[in-house]
């Protein structure tokens, strides 16, 4: 579990970002953190891997509290991939790159070269094994980023944007995936500002606002929501406004996705026959 209690955090130069926030997030989760920019979404999710120590407050990761482990202890426990994948990209190839972290952490060769190898085709890398990350496109990197986490096997995983840059198929492949690495018991956190790719997945939202958290449901509860898309500056996803317009057919106004709105429809269309 990742809970923090009565969080805050203040940055030098004095601005309160977080502001008493609490929550808790289960084993095995899959949830979306929402919202505005500079609502505090990245600072939230750095005090998760212990970039950022609280400045009142605490968080605890399996119930020990971040201030007593090293970031580096941290880490074997919780991924974090940062929303500009060169922050965190430094070899001179992917494979070294995505390898990097079982070496350091002393896994033997063969683990090694089987980790590597199958993160990099899941993930939809391995043409680009040998070339040097930094000649990749955006989105190319932020996969590489993610290998490079994901490969040593997280427990939790917290990606920062991760659909930045990715065409349609690339998100596709990543939803899928992320399901699958909730199905394995991960929990898994993403920051995002992308309500399509949110819609599809339906994750539990948390929808921070100047420093809080102002809401905290089922995806499609919080994305049909006017209010709150409203007081956060938040784009409903097309199906949600789509089912909006059609209310008085007495379609539900809590769709979000694609397949439930065609659902939805098809069973209006049987009835009007």
């Amino acid at each position: 579990m990742i809970k923090t209690e009565m969080l805050h955090f203040a940055y030098p130069t004095g601005d309160e970002v977080l502001k008493g926030i609490d929550l808790e997030i289960e084993d095995s989760e899959f949830v979306a953190i929402m919202g505005e920019n500079g609502a505090g979404k990245t600072t939230l999710i750095k005090h998760f891997n212990g970039l950022n120590k609280p400045t009142k407050g605490r968080v605890l990761i399996d119930g020990v509290d971040t201030r007593k482990r090293s970031v580096a202890s941290i880490s074997r426990d919780v991924g974090l991939v940062f929303q500009n994948p060169d922050h965190q990209l430094f070899c001179e190839t992917v494979k070294e790159e995505v390898s990097f972290s079982l070496k350091n952490f002393g896994y033997d060769e063969a683990t090694i070269e089987r980790r590597t190898n199958s993160i990099l085709e899941t993930l939809d890398l391995s043409e680009y094994c040998d070339s040097s990350p930094f000649t990749l496109s955006g989105g190319e990197r932020k996969r590489v980023a993610l290998a490079s986490v994901l490969v040593w096997n997280p427990k939790h995983v917290v990606l920062d944007e991760p659909t930045i840059g990715q065409d349609y198929l690339q998100k596709d492949r990543l939803r899928n995936f992320i399901l699958q690495l909730v199905s394995q018991r991960k929990t898994v956190i993403m920051v995002t500002h992308d309500v399509e790719f949110v819609a599809e997945c339906k994750p539990r939202v948390l929808l921070l606002s100047r420093g809080n958290v102002v809401a905290d449901g089922p995806a499609h509860k919080i994305l049909s929501d006017d209010g709150l898309a409203n007081q956060c500056s938040l784009i409903r996803p097309q199906m949600s406004s789509l089912m909006s317009s059609l209310k008085d057919l007495g379609l539900a106004q809590d769709v979000i996705d694609v397949y439930t709105a065609r659902s939805c429809l098809l069973e209006a269309f049987r009835k009007v026959r």
